[in-house]
């Protein structure tokens, strides 16, 4: 069955390759409304797996990182590829800026009236590798579509266990950015969205240009040594790339030191981390704790943790007088989160692992299995479980850290993020705008000194991942035995090339209270909160306006979210 769906994709990976532009804005158009058939499904089918009870607000997040993302992953492509085939630049009408070390920003959010009704706070730039000129920005993007006889390649997809739209938005990324047919692998753990993707799919299954494939470590390990695949993509562990690429036993490690690869076909690879969240210490009100505690919780408990970019290392300033105080509203939002179980194989024995050499960590419940603070950290043991393993659960650490200013405690933070943590995806700040704005210099260098492939500011790393126009992926530059959280970035539907990161800026309060602020936007709270009432309500209708491409729902959309 694996021979045959690859020999079938190699077959067509040319016809593929030269399929007028228009066709394939059509197959993307069909993805895309096709999602809407099976979404419901879908997001029952996920809710069961992961025992979400069906009325709980958690269902949200199945719909928002499920059939939205994907809907709205190929309806930005669709946009890109408009644009290539009526000969308009592909980056009309967004916003260039340079850093003050001269790099070049694109602001990619928001990019229509849409974004800006209903995220008005939100911000997204993609920011280019230093050297990359802003005039060669539009020569550079989708090169794959200059070439004029493109042969096209067959590229293997090897699919995550937890959110369910990154595997199919990474087979997007291979088909329509790189011009590659693609298999996909799907993860034992959510195989049971094969049927739905295949419906979504469907046209391009029957066109040869898609296969799902299914099967446990055996399958996968004979699709990595396929002859016929010419390009590896995986979202995982780094013990995963390391055993596709070095192979295993002694030989693997023997390899891995030497940088020996076992196979000659390129890998790139999202592989989580150690993710941060570093809060600035500010004067906070009590409606700001209690925000910022369902904020952080958030970050931590999206999907029960089960997250690439969970937070897993909360940040603190040592001389902060209310951090203790937002500790205490994080221990009151894990009382409030609904039931929903430790679905993820493996979760207890790295709860374990997360506790055993910490005597002190504190075991909260919220009916739905061990949710964990671990708050003696040492910032100088760099060897601490917590800062070199993603434990992929309900585990959050607290470190604080000196500095008795915010320059100083930010360049604290900051080195400690790039040299202790593991990893390099993602990574969070949180930030008053009163010490924003009186301390924006700091701030600034912050952002820029951060080596994550995404930094969000007053809002969460995942929420980049669903903007689509973004990059998504490992801070450039990880060598390939020491792979980090990963190299190459996916979605990027504007397909620039030579980007270093995304920075994402949200709303430290949500519409009304930021007023009294100073900040004007009409941005309720986000849809990921846990504590979102309406998030369940809110993700269908996202869901069902992107599908769907009209405005009619926008009333709703907006309604919905300002009872959140």
């Amino acid at each position: 069955m694996i021979d045959d769906a690859m020999e079938t994709l190699e077959a067509n990976k040319t016809r593929w390759a030269r399929l007028p532009v228009a066709t394939k804005v059509h197959l993307l158009d069909g993805i895309r409304k096709r999602v809407g058939d099976v979404a419901h499904a879908w997001v029952a089918a996920a809710a069961s797996a992961k025992q979400i009870p069906p009325d709980s607000q958690l269902v949200g997040e199945e719909w928002t990182s499920g059939p939205y993302a994907l809907a709205a992953g190929a309806a930005a492509l669709a946009d890109t590829l408009r644009r290539i085939d009526q000969g308009t630049p592909i980056l009309d009408g967004y916003p260039v800026r340079l850093l003050p070390d001269g790099q070049v920003a694109i602001r990619v959010f928001p990019a229509n009236s849409e974004d800006r009704l209903f995220l008005s706070a939100h911000t997204a730039e993609v920011w280019m590798q230093e050297g990359i000129k802003e005039e060669d920005l539009e020569a550079s993007a989708a090169s794959f579509y200059r070439e004029a006889d493109p042969v096209g390649s067959v590229a293997l997809v090897l699919g995550a266990g937890n959110i369910a739209s990154i595997a199919p938005l990474d087979v997007l990324t291979e088909l329509f950015s790189y011009g590659a047919v693609t298999a996909l692998k799907l993860n034992p753990i959510n195989a049971y969205l094969g049927a739905y993707f295949e419906e979504v799919f469907e046209e391009l299954v029957d066109g040869g240009f898609v296969r799902f494939l299914y099967g446990g470590v055996e399958e996968g390990v004979y699709l990595t040594r396929h002859e016929i695949v010419e390009h590896i993509h995986i979202t995982g562990a780094g013990k995963t790339h390391d055993a596709i690429v070095y192979g295993m036993g002694d030989e693997g490690v023997r390899r891995k030191k030497a940088d020996d690869p076992a196979i000659s076909v390129p890998v790139t690879s999202e592989l989580g981390g150690v993710g941060p969240t570093i809060v600035v210490g500010g004067v906070w009100s009590d409606a700001d704790l209690r925000y910022q505690a369902a904020h952080i919780m958030s970050q931590k408990l999206h999907n029960h943790g089960f997250n690439c970019i969970a937070c897993q290392v909360l940040v603190l300033p040592e001389e902060w007088d209310q951090a203790d105080d937002l500790l205490e509203a994080m221990r009151g939002v894990v009382s409030q989160v609904g039931d929903r179980g430790a679905y993820y194989p493996g979760a207890a024995d790295r709860h374990a692992e997360a506790i055993a050499d910490h005597v002190d960590a504190e075991i909260l419940t919220n009916g739905a299995g061990p949710v964990t603070f671990i708050t003696d950290l040492d910032p100088s043991s760099s060897d601490d479980v917590c800062f070199t393993t993603e434990f992929f659960g309900a585990v959050l650490g607290v470190v604080r850290l000196p500095g008795a200013d915010t320059e100083r405690y930010l360049a604290n933070a900051v080195a400690f993020a790039n040299e202790t943590l593991e990893g390099n995806l993602g990574a969070n700040l949180i930030i008053h705008p009163a010490t924003a704005k009186q301390d924006a210099a700091a701030l600034e260098r912050a952002i820029h000194d951060l080596r994550y492939g995404t930094i969000a500011v007053n809002t969460w790393v995942g929420v980049a991942f669903a903007l689509n126009r973004g990059t998504w992926g490992a801070f450039p530059g990880n060598a390939r035995n020491n792979i980090e959280s990963g190299s190459g970035v996916v979605h990027n539907s504007l397909m620039l090339e030579g980007t270093e990161r995304t920075v994402v800026r949200g709303a430290f309060a949500p519409f009304p209270r930021t007023l009294r602020q100073g900040v004007v936007h009409t941005e309720p709270t986000p849809p990921f909160f846990v504590t979102h009432r309406q998030s369940a309500r809110l993700g269908e209708l996202l869901t069902e306006a992107v599908v769907s491409g009209s405005r009619k729902r926008i009333p709703a959309i907006v309604a919905t979210a300002m009872r959140g």
